[in-house]
């Protein structure tokens, strides 16, 4: 029961480092990231472009796709303009699980701390642009921190055998089905996704546990591939009550995350082929025994 209110504690650090560094952003950057969406969107890849920056600056692709489908009810964006936009955001949110991956064994607290000094000055003395300048830097820090309390608070699989063993259990049980066991788990994905209401904090918890021995990597890729469908479901409630272009740019990205996940479904045992060939070419930082 502790790990479990440990974990979860450590998982609303990192949540709300990331809402201060969302909100923090857009309020030193809201104007301007108005404009840069509204002006450069106008063809796919700078759509793409644009969906992807935004997304790695604040770290949410749901506050992304959220600002899409109001920028589209304004009439603001296209329907093809956002659905570039919504690809770039999808590929955005992957940053997380790298930010992870490469500092697996460092130490964030060493960087989180320093960095929530430099912004605690500006909140203080500082007015208007750099107030927010100073709260979208503490939240930069709470996220790292964050990140470092959750890697702290799931213990190795090997120092818990017991518990690892049971959860080895489940999903032993879970697997061996066949394409039935793969769905299985990107119902768990998509269920992670809509309790903590964030695909990059989701990603966080089982990159995290795969690291840590708990889940293999055919388990954490279709609970990640779950979580991408999960993340939709904020683009569908803020197109509640928006125009009909709104509800079509939420279902553009549904159709997407889907499409993608449906194709990958037939061809996952050539795409498991792929990433074991890229893993040897990583670094020996990132090809360690946790990580493999």
């Amino acid at each position: 029961m502790l790990l479990f209110l440990e974990i979860l504690g450590s998982l609303g650090v990192f949540l709300y480092g990331m809402k201060v560094l969302s909100e923090g952003i857009q309020k030193v950057a809201g104007q301007r990231m108005r404009f840069v969406m509204a002006t450069m969107t106008k063809n796919r890849f700078s759509g793409l472009a644009t969906g992807f920056g935004i997304t790695a600056l604040v770290q949410s692709s749901s506050a992304t796709t959220v600002i899409v489908v109001s920028f589209v009810n304004a009439g603001l964006l296209t329907l093809v303009e956002s659905i570039g936009v919504i690809m770039g955001a999808n590929l955005g949110t992957t940053l997380t699980a790298w930010i992870i991956a490469a500092v697996g064994k460092f130490s964030l607290s060493k960087i989180a701390i320093p960095i929530i000094g430099v912004g605690l000055p500006f909140l203080f003395i500082g007015k208007n642009r750099l107030k927010n300048f100073g709260e979208a830097t503490i939240g930069f820090g709470l996220l790292f921190f964050g990140l470092g309390l959750l890697k702290q608070a799931v213990p190795d699989a090997d120092a818990v055998r017991e518990q690892a063993a049971q959860l080895n259990e489940i999903i032993v049980s879970l697997g061996g089905h066949g394409y039935f066991s793969y769905l299985i788990f990107l119902a768990v994905g998509i269920l992670l996704t809509l309790i903590v209401q964030s695909s990059s904090a989701a990603m966080a918890i089982t990159v995290t546990f795969a690291m840590n021995g708990w889940i293999g990597f055919e388990e954490s890729a279709f609970i990640v591939m779950g979580e991408n469908i999960g993340t939709t479901v904020t683009a569908w409630l803020a197109a509640l009550g928006a125009n009909h272009n709104a509800k079509r740019a939420a279902r553009a990205h549904f159709l997407f995350n889907t499409i993608g996940i449906l194709w990958m479904l037939f061809l996952f045992p050539f795409f498991a082929h792929l990433v074991e060939w890229l893993a040897i070419g990583l670094p020996d930082t990132l090809r360690t025994a946790k990580h493999t």
